[in-house]
């Protein structure tokens, strides 16, 4: 009998397993589509593949890939996403952030733009998709809470800075030689300014300052001239199209390239991606993974703030696993069709929102329509200056840089402030890589250190059955009775304390009698302050002072109740309230 119920277990949860990505993908937005969401995911789709051409092209050179490459991964991925996102807005696609961790990852292993390196970029996108495919199918979406915001805010805004001066080369039009921080990027870069090619700083500056009139100016320019507002966000974010054939035209028609050594693009292999297998290497898989798991949290976490943000406007939902899987599936087509690593864009999920998207074919018509663009308009790319694209980045990035949550954090919570400090630091100082960990150490370090001395507070009546702290409120207390409220859960860490704050107390008062333990705050105590509760209950019995416990809350009850120690302390000495409890023991008041 206990053989046919295990092996009915184990085929029920082979089942479960079997059937989890059909339940994961059944609330896809494309299995119920309507004919009047089509007009809005056209355009979305067209203007979005306006704007992700030129960013495509300028995230990969960003990552040390040939500009097709980007375009390469905004294909496949682009369309497995809308068709299996949850999402029925967010743009995937390669994004700056993740461009650069590739080319932190791949840069010491392989020349930049190369056979080899491509292919390194091919198991890296492999190996994220493996990683959020599983954890979607798992449900293990709650890892990436790991990563807290100031974690991320000061790793974005350590980011944004690396990205920045990374491009700057490209405009002023110099070769630098490579660094391992920002530190040693920042000296090389100033060294090299008097070398600067002025005709291609002016073409980047120019394009600069283009891109940021669009983005700031030219919305509110297009209201004075009465266009409607549905068309004003996509006419401004179609900034980088314009520049881009701006630079483009430029160059052409006076031959800057030849005349005054602009960098240029030169030829782009056009037509579909090819197919591609990446490599199989364990000891290179185990290599490149710590990259790879920093890619699948970051790109996640970017991915599911905007997806969430936009939903929550028109009052729809998405699945956080189920937008893992998606995201972990639009990787692994993005490895086998000659892409890197991908997730959803802030600045494009915007316009694709604001262009009408109503559903996942949006991405499916912008995937179709880079597609064409990379048969039929190759060519006209020949002539697009480096250092237009690297405008492009740098005004995008521009918008990564967020030092309000810094002010904001430092004014709540010095901690919190340290842990994004910490991060920013470690990401200018040390690596981008090893940024985001150490940011990580550092959040959960000051949280153990936080939690380990809670707030311990005693309290007294306010009036009826509130029960208020003796220091904060007037409040009427009880004379031999010490009622004691800890709002934290008990764990290894903070369970010492709490028991070195009650004996002190006892030992300054020689009055108390009984000490009571509010645990209205108390979620859950772990075996270590179980131990600790014991060993307090009997040095206080030892003493001569009772121990109470009230406000306990059911699950943590349940579990007292198992072990024992219900027993250990008395059940009259367990109460539903803290007033219960001072009626009980039939103290009379005294104003504190």
């Amino acid at each position: 009998m206990a053989k046919e119920r295990s092996g009915e277990v184990a085929d029920n949860a082979l089942r479960h397993f079997a059937t989890a990505p059909l339940r994961l993908f059944a609330s896809s937005p494309l299995l119920n589509y309507q004919r009047e969401d089509l007009p809005g995911d056209l355009l979305a789709g067209l203007i979005v593949a306006i704007m992700l051409v030129p960013q495509a092209m300028a995230y990969a050179l960003l990552a040390g890939l040939p500009p097709q490459v980007g375009l390469y991964a905004s294909i496949v991925p682009v369309a497995l996403y809308g068709l299996l996102g949850s999402s029925r807005t967010l743009a995937v696609g390669p994004v700056a952030i993740v461009s650069l961790l590739v080319a932190t990852a791949l840069t010491p292993l392989a020349e930049p733009g190369s056979v080899d390196y491509v292919q390194l970029a091919l198991v890296l996108a492999l190996l994220s998709g493996i990683i959020q495919a599983v954890m979607g199918l798992a449900r293990l979406g709650f890892l990436v809470n790991f990563l807290s915001h100031p974690v991320l805010s000061g790793f974005t805004n350590g980011v944004a800075l690396v990205i920045g001066l990374s491009q700057v080369r490209h405009l002023l039009g110099v070769s630098l030689p490579a660094s391992e921080n920002f530190v040693g990027a920042a000296w090389y870069t100033a060294v090299a300014i008097p070398q600067s090619n002025l005709i291609t700083l002016a073409i980047g500056l120019g394009s600069v300052a283009l891109l940021l009139y669009f983005k700031y100016s030219f919305a509110t320019q297009l209201a004075a001239w009465g266009v409607a507002e549905k068309w004003r966000v996509p006419l401004a974010k179609s900034a980088p199209l314009v520049v881009v054939l701006l630079g483009t035209l430029l160059v052409w028609l006076l031959g800057l390239h030849e005349t005054a050594g602009v960098r240029i693009v030169g030829d782009v292999p056009a037509g579909l991606p090819p197919l591609t297998a990446p490599t199989f290497d364990l000891d290179l898989w185990q290599l490149l993974l710590p990259t790879a798991l920093a890619i699948s949290l970051v790109g996640y976490t970017e991915s599911i703030s905007v997806a969430k943000s936009l939903a929550s406007k028109r009052r729809q939902k998405v699945s956080p696993n189920q937008e893992l899987a998606a995201l972990g599936l639009a990787n692994l087509g993005a490895s086998f069709t000659g892409g890197y690593p991908v997730t959803g864009g802030i600045s494009r999920s915007v316009v694709n929102f604001a262009a009408g998207a109503n559903t996942g074919l949006s991405s499916i018509i912008t995937a179709v329509l880079v597609a064409l663009t990379l048969i039929f308009l190759m060519p006209l790319f020949y002539f697009l200056p480096q250092a237009v694209l690297a405008a492009i980045i740098l005004v995008a990035v521009m918008g990564l840089v967020d030092l309000s949550t810094l002010r904001q954090t430092w004014a709540y919570n010095k901690a919190d402030a340290a842990s994004w400090a910490v991060t920013f630091g470690a990401v200018l100082v040390i690596s981008v890589e090893m940024g985001i960990l150490i940011g990580v150490l550092a959040s959960l370090g000051l949280y153990l250190w936080r939690t380990s001395r809670p707030h311990v507070a005693e309290v007294g009546r306010l009036d009826g059955e509130t029960y208020r702290n003796v220091l904060r409120h007037p409040v009427q207390t009880y004379p031999g009775v010490a009622a004691i409220r800890i709002d934290e859960s008990l764990y290894f860490a903070n369970s010492r304390f709490l028991e070195d704050t009650i004996l002190h107390l006892v030992s300054e008062r020689p009055d108390i009698d009984h000490v009571v333990l509010i645990g209205s705050a108390i979620n859950f105590i772990d075996a270590s302050a179980l131990e600790t509760l014991e060993a307090l209950v009997d040095r206080l019995r030892d003493a001569g002072v009772d121990f109470h416990l009230t406000d306990i809350k059911g699950p943590v009850m349940d579990r007292l109740e198992r072990v024992g120690f219900i027993d250990h302390v008395g059940r009259d000495h367990i109460f539903l309230t803290t007033h219960e409890a001072m009626c009980a023991l039939g103290c009379v008041m005294r104003t504190s």
